[in-house]
């Protein structure tokens, strides 16, 4: 096989690495495509293209994943990772793995490790290398990522989040609330939403939060039902869509551009979590975005007319 050949068919393989260590759509792919040019520019020939392509990207991520950490430290309001529709690569033998991994609630957790502890985490948890290939991946001796498995484990299960493992419930509960979503029923909302509920949106500064941190079934249920039958007065649409693994949507706007994702972690036959992810910066990556400005200033102007 080529070295073309050989990337190609680790190249799935080698975003979903980097999209667990960076929860960035646009970092992941950039880093794949660095893991590349340098693969490309290697004068000798690797024993493992495999073990080469995955260290490389790895090494890689930690470096964009330190100076991102700076950038969001001076976040504007909560970080949430990009949205992922589908992840490209597959492997029966870790799907669950694989599926826990990728949610949002997962890659919000995995922000509480350092970079180092967050590559080795993904490397052996997620994706199963042997200590050998991580300690080669990170520059670190086997026993200092066994230590770092072993904090990072401590670090995520103190707050592992724990999903409903029935897809088919899953979609039936998040059906029955876009339902209610989109007919502004609040107590139908409610029966749906778990007691502590809370939603978290994404802006960044750089688009109109749906809310600060709501907390609880009946304020979330009440901000649901008042914002989006107003969104869809104005042509505003919710596409039912996988996201991060877990039940969501993608709304657009009536010239069918991204506005912004909602997604829902799903447990005990209810919702616990609701996230918007608003920032403009982290949807280009999944179509043309629209100008939630614009999309604010039109609702707003629809409920003063219809008062």
């Amino acid at each position: 096989m080529s070295r073309a050949e050989q990337f190609q068919e680790l190249r799935s393989l080698l975003f979903s690495i980097a999209y667990r260590i960076l929860g960035s759509v646009s970092e992941a792919e950039d880093a794949v495509q660095e893991t590349w040019l340098r693969f490309e520019a290697t004068a000798t020939e690797p024993r493992s293209a495999k073990a080469f392509l995955s260290a490389t990207v790895t090494r890689i991520s930690i470096d964009v994943l330190r100076s991102a950490r700076v950038r969001r430290e001076e976040y504007v309001g909560p970080w949430l990772p990009e949205p992922l529709l589908a992840d490209p690569y597959q492997d029966p033998e870790r799907s669950a793995e694989l599926a826990d991994s990728l949610s949002m609630a997962a890659l919000v957790l995995l922000e509480r490790l350092s970079p180092l502890e967050r590559a080795v985490f993904v490397l052996r948890e997620v994706f199963d290398f042997g200590f050998p290939e991580v300690a080669s991946a990170v520059g670190r001796s086997e026993a200092a990522c066994r230590q770092l498995v072993v904090r990072a484990r401590r670090h995520m299960a103190a707050g592992r989040p724990r999903f409903e493992a029935d897809r088919k419930e899953r979609e039936e509960l998040a059906s029955r609330f876009f339902d209610a979503l989109r007919e502004g029923d609040v107590a139908g909302l409610q029966t749906l939403l778990a007691a502590d509920v809370s939603m978290v949106s994404d802006s960044g500064g750089k688009a109109p939060r749906l809310a600060k941190a709501v907390i609880g079934a009946q304020n979330v249920a009440r901000l649901l039902a008042s914002v989006f039958p107003r969104m869809a007065l104005i042509g505003v649409t919710g596409e039912p869509h996988e996201v991060n693994g877990q039940p969501g949507a993608i709304f657009r706007d009536r010239d069918g551009k991204v506005l912004h994702t909602l997604t829902l972690d799903v447990l005990d036959g209810q919702i616990q979590t609701v996230r918007a992810v608003i920032n403009p910066d982290k949807l280009g990556h999944m179509g043309p975005v629209a100008d939630a400005w614009a999309i604010d200033r039109e609702v707003r102007q629809a409920r003063r007319t219809t008062h």
